[in-house]
């Protein structure tokens, strides 16, 4: 079964950090004044993290890993789409991020539209997403019409 949790401002990240230093080989602060942060569960098991926090007028995400043995069973996309609906509830004008540009795709695939490179090379890229273009709607874009979700 898989599970979203969420972690509120400076809330212990006890459960979270594990997942962002096996993923990024560093964890963090063991509390995030700034950030909600979200974990993703498969079977019970932390397999997935992500953050979002407010800063100079706009929603930013980070963070978003998933742990190499839990890969490719679409956890990064839920916790990047829980991340993007705690932006919507809370009236976002836009959210940016900033990614390696060979994960510019993952991004994009939900609206979030690339910028310039960051300064000193193409080693970072900044995404944003205007806040009423956020669709988290998962059938939208479905090519299966078959699909027992779609109405």
């Amino acid at each position: 079964m898989v599970q979203g949790k969420w972690f509120a401002p400076g809330q212990p990240l006890g459960e979270v950090l594990p997942v962002r230093e096996a993923v990024f080989g560093a964890a963090g602060p063991e509390s995030d004044p700034l950030s909600w942060n979200c974990l993703v569960f498969w079977d019970g098991v932390p397999a997935a993290a992500g953050r979002i926090w407010w800063q100079d007028g706009a929603f930013r995400i980070g963070d978003i890993g998933v742990l190499p043995d839990y890969r490719g069973r679409g956890l990064g996309d839920l916790a990047l789409r829980l991340l993007l609906f705690k932006a919507q509830s809370h009236a976002a004008r836009e959210v940016r991020l900033k990614t390696p540009p060979e994960l510019a795709g993952f991004f994009a695939r939900l609206g979030f539209r690339a910028g310039a490179p960051e300064e000193g090379g193409a080693e970072t890229l900044e995404m944003m997403i205007p806040g009423d273009a956020i669709d988290l709607d998962t059938c939208r874009n479905c090519p299966r019409q078959d699909c027992p979700s779609r109405k």
